[in-house]
């Protein structure tokens, strides 16, 4: 029998370094866990938290960082910065399960919108998202700056 995870916000610095080898499968380019914890202990300056999904030993098999905000377009709204399960518990659930807490924290925070961008090389979780309910509705443009001071760039 499968034992639901646990889903745990993440509040603590060694919190956070124990989130970094999941974090890195979807964002490849951070370097090591205590630039990481560094990274999210900036963010959740602004708002942003960290949901984990743990197994019944306490490891960690997925993630959801978010953070609420508000703008013309959506209203208030909760945002999802990242969304990740462990390569091994892909197909378990877990993903949707994190998917079904953030949907519950915006719901329970009076979000007009749950909000998430993908890349376009990532055809997985793109299906993923629609069999979960969530709709294309836009691109998504980027592009990259200096930063013109040295602290705009941490």
């Amino acid at each position: 029998m499968n034992i639901p995870p646990e889903f745990q916000h993440l509040d603590s610095p060694d919190e956070w370094a124990e989130a970094f080898p999941i974090m890195q499968e979807l964002r490849p380019h951070l370097r090591d866990a205590t630039c990481f914890a560094a990274q999210v202990r900036r963010q959740h300056e602004e708002h942003y938290r960290l949901l984990a999904a743990r197994d019944a030993s306490g490891a960690i098999l997925g993630l959801a960082g978010y953070r609420l905000q508000m703008n013309t377009l959506y209203g208030r709204f909760l945002y999802v910065d990242d969304l990740i399960v462990t390569a091994r518990q892909q197909r378990s659930g877990i993903g949707a399960g994190l998917l079904d807490q953030v949907r519950d924290i915006a719901h329970r925070s009076d979000c007009a919108h749950l909000v998430l961008d993908t890349g376009l090389h990532m055809p997985f979780a793109q299906r993923f998202y629609f069999r979960n309910g969530l709709l294309a509705k836009g691109m998504h443009f980027v592009e990259s700056l200096q930063p013109i001071h040295k602290e705009a760039a941490q």
